[in-house]
């Protein structure tokens, strides 16, 4: 678990960037190949509109389609709820479905929305199902998942604080979390302070090159051009 904690200031600066602008800052430091660290397609967002989410994350691992080998549900256990408040906040629940065919059941719906809520939690991730997306909404909890699904089935929780895999991506409890409309990705906490600033300067790089496509101004000689100034003053930059 990720014992350096960032400022609240440094937090809020990640809210106001969007996922993609977080990513391709992220690919300037070097410190992961670019075909990590973020979800697939198969994991996708639930309330599109909503503002970006930034937290720390809490890991946990169920199981939701097999039935128990006595009595009719499994016994619920409520430890995985302390592990949960142990992680800085504000927390995001990162849940990896481990049945072979993740998604049948949704261990998480209105009670434990609610539950989560009171602990601080802004938001789910999980490569299985979810329910109750009302709920979710009007308590602000963001939410991520590979399908949504009417039951819970047998949901139970298998165990907690270990990586967890979502959607190809590897997550460990206390990881920096960045998500929207787009996906959802850790943050390397050790440049997340230089992030903004880098984004920042990609945005103004960008949009010089997007004037460029402008129909009355754009033709392939000024776009080849634009785009070799960049390539030369990112060059220099990182020399």
């Amino acid at each position: 678990m990720t014992s350096n904690l960032l400022e609240s200031s440094v937090l809020d600066e990640l809210r106001q960037l969007d996922s993609c602008s977080v990513a391709n800052a992220i690919e300037t430091f070097g410190v992961r190949l670019r075909n990590t660290g973020f979800s697939d397609s198969s994991i996708q967002c639930m309330h599109k509109n909503a503002a970006p989410m930034v937290g720390y994350a809490a890991t946990v691992r169920v199981r939701t389609s097999e039935p128990p080998m006595e009595g009719e549900s499994y016994y619920y256990r409520l430890d995985w709820l302390d592990f949960f408040s142990s992680i800085p906040s504000p927390r995001i629940l990162v849940l990896e479905d481990l049945d072979p065919h993740p998604g049948l059941g949704a261990f998480i719906g209105d009670v434990h929305q609610n539950i989560l809520h009171a602990l601080e939690c802004i938001g789910i991730v999980t490569n299985g199902a979810l329910r109750n997306l009302e709920t979710a909404k009007i308590l602000q909890l963001q939410m991520y998942a590979k399908n949504l699904s009417v039951s819970h089935a047998f949901a139970h929780v298998l165990d907690f604080g270990g990586c967890v895999k979502i959607g190809s991506m590897d997550v460990r409890a206390g990881d920096l979390m960045h998500g929207d409309m787009h996906g959802v990705q850790t943050v390397p906490v050790e440049i997340a302070s230089k992030i903004p600033e880098v984004a920042r300067k990609m945005k103004e790089e960008e949009q010089e090159i997007i004037e460029l496509a402008r129909p009355d101004l754009f033709t392939v000689e000024k776009l080849r051009a634009g785009v070799d100034g960049l390539r030369t003053k990112r060059t220099k930059l990182k020399s």
